[in-house]
């Protein structure tokens, strides 16, 4: 029985097992997304993202023990240089595993292990975030802007109902504006005729 034994060993002698895990690390670091089996993976998650965590600190005794574990000074020099610059306000959870079906032959449960931060289809940018919301267009308005705003609606509106009618400074208001119904009265009566002119004979019935 394996009480308390949570390790998994894949099959595999513990040398073999550890050679296995600091080169999956290295190819992760370097390409950023690999595909291999399920259990490989949660195993190398546990593997890498205390690595990714101590390249937070770059100092000469974080290098060497990184690289006691990675032995590739390529795979070191770019957790220290770009990827903890990436993931240096995230807590953890530098990792993510997206199952991808079935391997035909032995039927081993595959998935993609990729580093969070250089998804760009899954991460959203807080800048582009905006939420769309019917009532809090007129939040931001107060009470006098939104009086102001109304009557100019209020004038727009008048304006573009009233005809335009060439009016002389000499002329007094009260003039102008009987001059202005009695051109709206005029148009009112020759749509009528218009009307009535369209309409066709009727033709009488012969018994």
């Amino acid at each position: 029985m394996r009480h308390a034994k949570k390790n998994n060993h894949l099959g595999r002698t513990s040398s073999h097992r550890e050679a296995m895990l600091s080169n999956m690390a290295a190819s992760l670091l370097l390409h950023k997304r690999i595909s291999t089996t399920l259990a490989k993976a949660k195993e190398l998650r546990k593997y890498i993202e205390p690595l990714i965590t101590r390249g937070k600190e770059d100092t000469t005794h974080s290098r060497r023990i990184v690289f006691s574990y990675l032995q590739n000074k390529f795979a070191v020099s770019e957790l220290f240089r770009e990827i903890s610059q990436k993931v240096g306000e995230r807590p953890g959870g530098y990792t993510r595993i997206l199952k991808t079906g079935f391997r035909k032959g032995d039927n081993a449960e595959m998935c993609i292990i990729e580093l969070v931060d250089y998804n760009e289809t899954y991460t959203v940018d807080e800048k582009k975030k905006t939420t769309k919301t019917r009532r809090g267009r007129g939040k931001g308005k107060t009470e006098t802007e939104k009086t102001e705003s109304g009557k100019q609606n209020a004038e727009n509106r008048t304006e573009e109902v009233k005809p335009e009618v060439p009016v002389s400074e000499d002329v007094p208001e009260a003039v102008t504006n009987e001059v202005v119904e009695e051109v709206v009265a005029e148009e009112a009566n020759e749509a009528n005729e218009e009307v009535v002119a369209e309409e066709p004979p009727v033709e009488e019935v012969k018994e």
